[in-house]
């Protein structure tokens, strides 16, 4: 069954298209999961309504705060000048976005309203305490990714409702990201697991701030908070990362499938936390921080 296509001229057209056509309808931007589902026969709306060409793409920098525009490109998270740093867990997880042609096309904006516990990008925002930005028929509305996100395929979206941005704060200097994605293969692979660590240098060997993401490892990316707080109370004191990684472990609610056993998942969220616990650290005292 075909579909009719859309080029709104504005986001609140697009908006009016959706909010007309209802369940009927879905918004593309990069469309890299949107035609495969639609090929597959999972989805057959009977409108797409683009978004496309409305402004929606770009990073902007402030004093205070980083804004991702939600028709962004992978691409372009990839080799932004502002993400080298203090930001480098949104580089390396957008550089492992598919392959080069899909980061050329596929968004930010979609990476997240999709909801998929493996997207690789989440991870990253959610450790920066990302916000998420709506825009509705009668308003605007800002979210939590923590509580835009509810379960697999799952968003707080209203199905009228355009992600139009991602913003967080921008991290002080004595600060560190990173990001680790195990799967069967180096490239154009979806993840077995992966995991987001932020930290912010506090006094001694302590940390003033202290945020663990973990993907495909439970119905949505999670926060280990229990982990976060274990790293915040006790600093990084020879065991605290690995401690901090056996906590996120037992929070990891994993599948087993064709990737990997439930199993093997768990075991490499205890991995993966305390490799990338130990790089942000590393990091720091890198940059001399």
């Amino acid at each position: 069954m075909g579909f009719a296509f859309h080029q709104p001229d504005s986001v609140a057209n697009a908006i009016a298209l959706a909010h007309r056509y209802g369940e009927d309808a879905r918004f593309i931007a990069g469309g890299t999961d949107l035609i495969i589902q639609i090929n597959r026969k999972r989805l057959a709306p009977q409108h797409v309504i683009s978004l496309g060409s409305l402004g929606l793409e770009g990073i902007r920098e402030t004093a205070d705060e980083i804004t991702i525009g939600a028709t962004t490109t992978h691409n372009d998270v990839v080799f932004h000048p502002g993400f080298q740093h203090q930001l480098t867990a949104l580089a390396e997880a957008s550089a492992v976005v598919g392959g080069r042609q899909i980061r050329h096309v596929a968004t930010v904006g979609g990476n997240i309203v999709n909801a998929s516990p493996a997207a690789d990008l989440v991870p990253a925002l959610l450790a920066l305490d990302a916000t998420i930005d709506l825009q509705g028929p009668a308003q605007t509305r800002s979210l939590p990714l923590d509580r835009f996100l509810l379960d697999r395929g799952r968003t707080e979206r209203q199905i009228d409702e355009v992600l139009t941005a991602v913003r967080f704060a921008r991290p002080p200097s004595q600060s560190a990201t990173s990001f680790l994605k195990a799967g069967r293969r180096k490239a154009m692979e979806i993840s077995v697991v992966c995991v987001a660590a932020h930290l912010v240098r506090g006094p001694d060997n302590g940390f003033s701030k202290v945020r663990i993401a973990v993907g495909a490892a439970a119905p949505r990316t999670f926060r280990a908070v229990g982990a976060e707080a274990l790293v915040a109370e006790r600093g990084d004191d020879g065991t605290s990362f690995v401690e901090a990684g056996r906590l996120a472990a037992k929070a990891a609610v994993p599948i087993g499938d064709v990737r990997a056993s439930a199993r093997y998942r768990t075991l490499l969220v205890a991995a993966l936390v305390e490799r990338a616990l130990t790089a942000c650290r590393d990091r720091m005292q890198g940059a001399g921080a």
